[in-house]
């Protein structure tokens, strides 16, 4: 009997475990990859509102650092502003407070109507559509009320 000194190999067979676990891999990481680039994508908040808890990537640290602030835009600040003072206040105040900081700064004006919505939209989660209602004047072309009927139906 004769032995020869090369290794034999098997016909037929196409590669151990270590194979198929590569080929696997190759066929699902591509896929698990994509669904969760757009898992991440659908999570931001792509909205601009900071009332929301969802949190982009960027705003990790200005989270886990609240000493840092963000500067945000002056017409953000107002709403912010004026969006907490509608916890403690009634809404005929803070339209007036509203009303003043245009008359101040000119260039909030085309922020007014948004900003209005805004409010009127927050006042009926807090004192209910009709009450809500009752505060509504021509701040900013009536944009306040128009905010508590969209919030209301």
């Amino acid at each position: 009997m004769k032995h020869s000194t090369t290794p034999q190999t098997r016909r037929g067979h196409r590669g151990g475990p270590a194979r198929r676990i590569g080929r696997t891999l190759a066929l699902v990481l591509p896929v698990v990859l994509v669904l969760s680039g757009t898992l991440a994508v659908t999570r931001v908040n792509w909205t601009g509102s900071p009332s929301s808890s969802v949190l982009a990537a960027s705003d990790v640290s200005a989270a886990e650092a609240p000493a840092r602030r963000v500067s945000h835009a002056p017409q953000d600040v107002l709403r912010d502003r004026l969006m907490t003072e509608l916890q403690s206040r009634d809404p005929g105040v803070v339209l007036t407070h509203l009303q003043q900081a245009v008359n101040g700064h000119p260039r909030l004006a085309r922020h007014c109507s948004s900003i209005a919505r805004a409010l009127g939209r927050a006042a009926v989660r807090i004192y209910g559509a009709s009450r809500a209602q009752s505060y509504a004047r021509p701040v900013c072309d009536t944009a306040f009320a128009s905010g508590v009927l969209a919030a209301h139906s």
